[in-house]
């Protein structure tokens, strides 16, 4: 997976980003430091799901794979929303189509993430990729909140 970003012309200054940390970073250097920090308790879900995932190694080993997918992510906004939110808004390409994502992650008390919310669009891509995540995790729990060919 690679991030795609517009390069700012000579003497532009690169358009920053938030990350989970607080850190300020050009959008084409941000990561999703939030994957590093979960509760043990995480919940995630979202309109590529059907029901929660729930635990740390559930919402990492579906994040991390979603990633895979990606041809390339565009970043059009990362930072903090409210007092224990932090939002993320891209574009990423799976097999040369757009898909839009906004994420909107809670934060606990401790400052780890709490209950993660991914909504993807349009409906057709978002189907696409449920399958793809329904086939690559099939025969697995974590499988059963996904699409499958079938669906």
């Amino acid at each position: 997976m690679s991030t795609k970003s517009e390069t700012p012309a000579e003497g532009e200054t690169p358009t920053l980003v938030t990350r989970f940390d607080g850190v300020r970073v050009p959008t084409i250097d941000y990561q999703p430091v939030w994957i590093n920090s979960l509760a043990d308790d995480v919940t995630i879900e979202g309109s590529a799901m059907d029901g929660v995932a729930h635990g740390a190694q559930a919402v990492r080993s579906i994040v991390t794979y979603i990633r895979t997918l990606y041809d390339s992510q565009e970043f059009n906004f990362a930072g903090p929303y409210g007092e224990d939110g932090f939002l993320e808004d891209y574009t990423a390409w799976v097999g040369g189509e757009p898909l839009g994502n906004v994420v909107l992650i809670k934060r606990n008390t401790a400052g780890r993430a709490q209950h993660i919310v991914a909504n993807y669009r349009p409906r057709t891509a978002l189907l696409r990729l449920s399958r793809l995540i329904g086939e690559h995790f099939a025969g697995t729990p974590y499988g059963e909140h996904f699409a499958t060919s079938d669906d």
